[in-house]
């Protein structure tokens, strides 16, 4: 069992790397090159800018029980189909009843760009609380894992 982190823009990184450490889980923070990141514990796999080259990377080391951390819909449905657990940066985790409803939802917004729409955005500034939440979350997915794994 592992944790996989779509790195480019998770700002949860710290918090990953502290419950990885104290669950002694291994942890893969993945970047394309026009990001510099550095880990005393995360093994860093730095891919092309490439578009969806982190997602491909991420997905092709993925493997049934491991942790994908992700922000991006599609990301989460591969990663579930491999039988992994997935949860965004927000604390919520993806789950296979729902995941296809918002799949649908980001294609949706995605027709409405291209139409020349707008989709409103969270563009509101993280906090301490959400980070509290994250936690919170993260270290109860991992000690799932853990569990699962072991049976």
């Amino acid at each position: 069992m592992k944790i996989l982190v779509d790195a480019d823009a998770c700002p949860v990184k710290t918090i990953i790397e502290e419950v990885a450490k104290e669950n002694n889980i291994p942890v893969y923070m993945f970047v394309d090159t026009s990001h510099i990141l550095s880990s005393d514990y995360s093994e860093i796999i730095v891919v092309s800018k490439a578009p969806d080259a982190v997602d491909f990377a991420l997905f092709n080391h993925t493997k049934k029980g491991d942790i994908v951390v992700t922000q991006d819909y599609g990301v989460a449905a591969m990663a579930l189909g491999k039988g992994a657990y997935a949860i965004h940066h927000n604390g919520r985790e993806y789950l296979n009843d729902g995941i296809d409803q918002m799949l649908m939802e980001r294609h949706i917004a995605k027709r409405v760009r291209m139409a020349g729409g707008r989709v409103k955005g969270n563009a509101k500034k993280r906090s301490g609380e959400e980070d509290d939440g994250f936690r919170r979350d993260f270290y109860k997915l991992c000690n799932k894992a853990i569990k699962d794994n072991l049976l």
